[in-house]
């Protein structure tokens, strides 16, 4: 398993053709009680949660830790991205053990979907992870019934390693690398 915590954080803000990730800033805390109060984007992560709740828990500066970045354009938050090196909450099974790695996880604001930006920002994050950790494994697991984020790990280059029942519905887990697939 990957551990961010000994890399220089937060990194240059890494800037792309149309955005910008960044660390998070004060000015994005509306941005995340949006992303994460929006039943859209809720949709295949359990639903969204109480505006409320959002408003009393999240923090003055939302998701300042390494691995977290706040997707940006135009100067406006959209999205984020996150690296996270204890991503699995996931039943435990032998495939995901050896697969181990740093989690990938994304959201973005309903305005941004299928305009391609969630693939440049998540290409952007992990170009920057695999300079900064060569050959660290990177996995990412979602349901099959999300098309979108299905299609995003095709993009991405994320090879299938299996499928399994969690939450309530099937999931699908694979594994990416800058050096070699493991599958």
């Amino acid at each position: 398993m990957s551990d961010l915590r000994p890399l220089s954080w937060p990194p240059a803000p890494i800037k792309t053709e149309r955005l910008v990730l960044r660390e998070s800033e004060a000015r994005d805390r509306a941005a995340v009680i949006e992303l994460n109060a929006s039943p859209e984007v809720g949709t295949y992560l359990g639903g969204p949660r109480p505006r409320a709740e959002l408003e009393r828990t999240v923090p003055e500066v939302p998701g300042r830790r390494p691995g977290f970045f706040v997707v940006e354009l135009d100067g406006v938050a959209i999205g984020t991205i996150e690296l996270d090196p204890h991503a699995s909450e996931l039943p435990d099974s032998d495939r995901r053990r050896e697969a181990g790695g740093t989690g990938l996880g994304y959201l973005f604001l309903p305005e941004g979907w299928e305009r391609g930006y969630a693939t440049e920002a998540c290409t952007a994050a992990l170009d920057w992870f695999a300079g900064a950790l060569p050959g660290e494994p990177v996995v990412l697991y979602t349901q099959t019934a999300n098309v979108r984020s299905m299609r995003l790990a095709a993009k991405l280059g994320f090879t299938e390693l299996e499928r399994f029942e969690a939450y309530g519905a099937e999931q699908w887990f694979g594994v990416w690398s800058s050096v070699t697939p493991l599958a």
